[in-house]
């Protein structure tokens, strides 16, 4: 029996983006909102979404290569002209990517720390639209992606 590199790649796709949008989903629906009924402020968020930072960060890439990586292997770079799942996770990919490695370190964790000093409950209200918009993202593409690779037709 011999497991093929195709079944490998997958196997790590998948592992990483539960690891990355189950984590996405953790700090959506458990940890802001826990925070904002316990009253806690944002720098007690910035210290618990920092592991997950990490995390995320790590899981992002393993999905870019493992995707990179079935592409490639099945050489099927001619599904990227008609298939809107596939964009779909690129474009998810790339704004987490962009949040995660640009746009949090260099900007918006300077912004929210500025803003929640004046104003720590809507500063954690801002999070947790933001976060539901990303999560909302994050599950149409997931869902899209699994109907779309086992053959269902989305659109």
């Amino acid at each position: 029996m011999t497991i093929n590199d195709y079944a490998l790649w997958r196997g790590l796709h998948v592992l990483a983006i539960v690891f990355w949008i189950g984590g996405v989903a953790f700090v959506t629906t458990i940890l802001i909102p826990a925070l904002r009924r316990s009253g806690d402020d944002y720098a007690l968020f910035e210290k618990l979404e920092h592991r997950f930072g990490l995390q995320a960060k790590f899981s992002t890439q393993i999905a870019m290569i493992s995707g990179f990586m079935m592409l490639h292997l099945s050489n099927s770079w001619s599904r990227l002209a008609d298939t809107w799942w596939l964009w779909a996770m690129i474009a998810t990919w790339g704004i987490f990517t962009l949040m995660l490695f640009v746009l949090e370190p260099w900007l918006i964790h300077r912004l929210l720390h500025r803003k929640a000093q004046i104003d720590p409950a809507g500063t954690m209200a801002l999070l947790q639209r933001l976060h539901y918009i990303l999560l909302t993202l994050s599950l149409i593409t997931v869902a899209g992606g699994v109907i779309g690779a086992h053959g269902g037709v989305w659109f």
